[in-house]
């Protein structure tokens, strides 16, 4: 599921990598300084694919900030289990005085 929430989260599931790198750099585009680029699970290395494709092709002045991950218990028919999550936060640079794309 993709949806952007108004403090510039996307959290990554099972859509396409483009859904997620558009959904980035519109964030950028329409004035975002900082978007966070979430996921869980297997869902982790499709959060890595977005964030290196959107840095690599389309925009220019925005870097890496952080890195974090994380195990959260999450309920299932099963019971409690870990999942393993992700945070990549990314910004504009410093010296960045125009849009990032």
């Amino acid at each position: 599921m993709t949806y952007v929430q108004d403090d510039n989260i996307i959290f990554v599931g099972n859509k396409p990598v483009m859904n997620y790198v558009l959904a980035v750099v519109t964030q950028f585009t329409n004035g975002a300084q900082e978007v966070s680029v979430k996921a869980r699970g297997k869902a982790i290395s499709r959060a890595v694919d977005t964030t290196e494709i959107a840095l690599g092709r389309f925009l220019q002045n925005v870097e890496k900030r952080s890195i974090t991950t994380s195990t959260d218990l999450v309920d299932t028919e099963n019971g409690k289990t870990n999942v393993s999550s992700i945070e990549i936060v990314l910004g504009l640079r410093p010296d960045t005085t125009r849009t990032p794309v």
